[in-house]
């Protein structure tokens, strides 16, 4: 695989209900009311429901994990969460990940990559970057 700077990944696009909410919180043990019940979502001033940061985080990641070819080559990940993904109950939450190779150190064999992840328009993780090992 020839990369190099600008090099794009392959966007993904995830759909979350609160069904995968729910099978997350069990798999985490996150189980904050605000990913669960819409009630209590709304008692805290959210619009509803709001996907696990951690699971956008791991959904962003699995992408540069899978362009990588293997998760091992993933050295360093990290990112900030701006704004919340909202799953109503009516329809799943949609996300997008796409990724831009920013820097590439032939000599070090690795190469830095910016994501940037949406959903339903708004930018929900901001300085989303990870470095992978190419070789």
């Amino acid at each position: 695989m020839t990369v190099e700077v600008g090099t794009e990944l392959p966007v993904a696009r995830y759909e979350l209900s609160r069904a995968d909410l729910a099978t997350y919180a069990e798999a985490s043990g996150d189980r904050n009311p605000i990913h669960l019940d819409e009630a209590t979502a709304r008692a805290v001033g959210l619009p509803d429901v709001i996907a696990h940061g951690m699971l956008t985080m791991g959904l962003a990641g699995t992408v540069v994990a899978d362009w990588a070819g293997d998760p091992s080559r993933v050295l360093s990940y990290g990112t900030k969460f701006t704004a919340p993904v909202v799953v109503s109950a009516d329809e799943p939450a949609v996300v997008e990940v796409a990724g831009t190779v920013v820097a590439v150190d032939a000599e070090a064999g690795t190469a830095e990559v910016d994501l940037v992840v949406t959903s339903a328009g708004a930018k929900v993780l901001t300085r989303a970057r990870a470095v992978v090992r190419l070789r």
